[in-house]
């Protein structure tokens, strides 16, 4: 079974997300800063949808000591008349001591518990059946550690974000066209509509998804560079709409507030890798078998990186 059979649609633009809020929230000076204190207020507001998901850490997390804190980044296509699947799942752990972000890239086809239905299925089904406290629940209790926060993107309206940013450029490696539209090698311009067929293309890619997950950094990490610049505060209300719109989130605008104050470094260092394992059909049904020996493994470092 090829490695694109397990690793589709990792659209990770949840990272795009959290980047620009946070990043946005310390840019400073001039007559932009109240108006861009107050949208962002009425954006997080508007992003911000509480769970009651069953958390398992001992005590408050208190962002003032700058405890270790984690994030389930969940990138959904939910189109009318479907519930949808959280295609994309990757656990982010934030540890200001280490000054570091790690991130744990959980294939969509991972067979695990999924808990409150006690059936064993695709990891994102977990979404479909029980949305996004379910989604938490199963993580949590697959790796083993506390599943503080959320945030969850529409990945069918992400080209809202880039378009609002004012479009990005990356280095492309690979020349082809997809979509209606041609990606000649080197440097590239992209709209929002340009960014998504950028990013969804994979069988004419010789590297399958691997060639997509790398496409899909590129443009990740344009939209963070770009939305930090001083230049996008000229697009910040659109910014700020284009978020509102497309992420939902349980963390609040205070809460936001606290991390940019007290979590700077943690951004200095940001580690990318997932948890391996292979593909097996059973009943006939294709299943990403994650070995007990590699859960322990990737449970263990989060730990760690959590300081548990």
């Amino acid at each position: 079974m090829r490695a694109d059979k397990y690793q589709r649609k990792k659209k990770r633009t949840w990272l795009k997300a959290i980047g620009i809020i946070l990043l946005l929230l310390i840019i400073g000076g001039g007559v932009f800063v109240y108006s861009i204190y107050h949208s962002m207020r009425s954006a997080v507001e508007t992003m911000h949808k509480p769970v009651k998901s069953q958390n398992s850490r001992a005590g408050e997390l208190n962002f003032g000591k700058q405890q270790p804190f984690s994030v389930l980044l969940l990138g959904v296509d939910e189109r009318k008349g479907d519930v949808g699947r959280s295609d994309t799942m990757i656990v982010m752990t934030v540890n200001p001591n280490k000054e570091s972000v790690e991130m744990l890239s959980i294939p969509r086809d991972t067979r695990v518990e999924i808990v409150g239905k006690g059936t064993q299925n695709k990891i994102n089904a977990a979404y479909a059946f029980g949305g996004v406290e379910m989604s938490m629940n199963t993580v949590q209790k697959f790796l083993d550690i506390p599943i503080d926060y959320y945030i969850k993107v529409n990945m069918e309206s992400f080209s809202d974000i880039v378009d609002a940013l004012g479009g990005v450029t990356v280095n492309n490696t690979l020349d082809f066209s997809y979509g209606g539209y041609h990606f000649p090698k080197g440097q590239i311009s992209l709209n929002g509509k340009k960014a998504i067929n950028y990013v969804r293309m994979r069988k004419e890619d010789p590297r399958g998804d691997f060639g997509r997950e790398e496409r899909q950094r590129a443009v990740i990490q344009a939209i963070i560079d770009k939305g930090a610049s001083f230049s996008s505060i000229t697009h910040f209300s659109s910014i700020f709409q284009a978020l509102g719109k497309n992420v939902e989130t349980n963390l609040t605008f205070d809460e936001m507030v606290s991390i940019q104050k007290n979590y700077k470094n943690a951004r200095k260092h940001i580690e990318k890798y997932q948890i391996q394992g292979q593909g097996q059909m059973i009943n006939k049904i294709y299943y990403y078998i994650v070995p007990e020996s590699e859960r322990m493994k990737a449970s263990d470092r989060l730990k760690s990186h959590l300081e548990l």
